[in-house]
């Protein structure tokens, strides 16, 4: 079995969740290569932790380890692009973690440069390959449901009183939306594809971000999407698709569901259960080396273009609620 070989470029939480997973799938040819991180010696400490072979303290010398294949983009939300950019240019494959970008202008270039370097390039939307979302696609071909007619759900959370939490940094990219609304705008283009109008109604805090979005996306099919998400309330994240002949609910929290609920006139309700494995990115891992075995330059299951018609429709959310974050024209 060919190995696909990994550099992680960043130490945090997400960086530290899928060097688990990596070493989980030691046996399906995974390997931590490399890590990179601004201060060195925080590289060479999660690469002792965790098995890494090499670490830097930057993302060229990162970029330029001939044993690395593919880079997972772990950095904060202001700097994927760079990064990503950085790492197609020489001639990695790349990850990059989710929101793929601050915009859509800076997403497209990204996929040019991807598609002109010939590499590999996805959104890390891990939520799109759990075993529930694989479940929800497979029924929705099958119309269970009918035609899909309203999503409606979404998410509240206040994050913890640490001093300079990133959602809360505008520089970084913070907000509700690019950390968390990302997930529900994805989901409704998984449902109804990209949307022909968007209604949004947001509030910005002190610190510049955005912490309280609602909006609504109208398809070209006549499909409804009413989503919010905030910063300022409590509520697990989950979703209702409802449809002409039934309705499924996917349950909190909705970036990593492992139960679905089937609701249709005259019969009980059809409760399944899809469990996944370990922290649940192992699934985006084992496409992004599928893909990368086969040739292939972007995955079927998260294509580029949909990522980004996500990235406009995040953007015209913004401009509705007059986010706009430093260097943005």
């Amino acid at each position: 079995m060919l190995p696909v070989r990994f550099g992680l470029l960043g130490t945090g939480h997400m960086a530290t969740e899928v060097a688990k997973e990596l070493r989980a799938l030691a046996p399906s040819g995974a390997v931590l290569a490399a890590v990179a991180s601004r201060a060195g010696d925080r590289a060479r400490a999660f690469a002792t932790e965790h098995g890494a072979s090499a670490a830097y303290d930057s993302v060229d010398a990162l970029a330029r380890d001939p044993n690395v294949d593919v880079v997972y983009i772990a950095t904060p939300h202001i700097f994927h692009a760079a990064h990503t950019l950085a790492c197609l240019r020489a001639g990695k494959h790349v990850l990059v973690e989710k929101p793929f970008a601050i915009n859509a202008t800076e997403a497209a270039g990204m996929i040019t440069c991807a598609r002109l370097e010939k590499r590999f390039l996805m959104e890390a939307m891990w939520t799109r390959f759990l075993p529930a979302m694989v479940a929800l696609r497979t029924q929705l071909d099958a119309q269970a449901i009918g035609r899909p007619q309203l999503l409606i759900g979404g998410g509240a959370f206040i994050p913890g009183p640490a001093a300079g939490h990133y959602l809360f940094d505008l520089a970084l990219g913070g907000g509700a939306l690019l950390d968390a609304g990302v997930y529900l705008i994805s989901i409704a283009e998984f449902v109804f594809g990209a949307p022909r109008r968007i209604f949004a109604s947001g509030e910005l805090g002190m610190s510049g971000v955005d912490e309280h979005d609602t909006w609504i996306l109208e398809f070209p099919d006549g499909g409804r999407a009413c989503q919010y998400v905030s910063l300022r309330a409590r509520r697990a994240p989950d979703i209702e698709i409802l449809g002409d002949a039934g309705r499924l609910h996917v349950h909190a929290p909705v970036f990593r569901p492992t139960q679905l609920t089937l609701s249709r006139v005259g019969h009980a309700d059809d409760v399944q259960h899809h469990p996944a494995e370990g922290s649940g990115y192992r699934y985006e891992l084992l496409e992004v080396m599928q893909c990368v075995r086969a040739g292939r330059t972007e995955s079927a299951v998260m294509p580029l273009d949909e990522t980004l018609s996500i990235m406009r429709t995040m953007d015209e959310v913004r401009r509705q609620i007059g986010l706009q974050y430093p260097g943005e024209s």
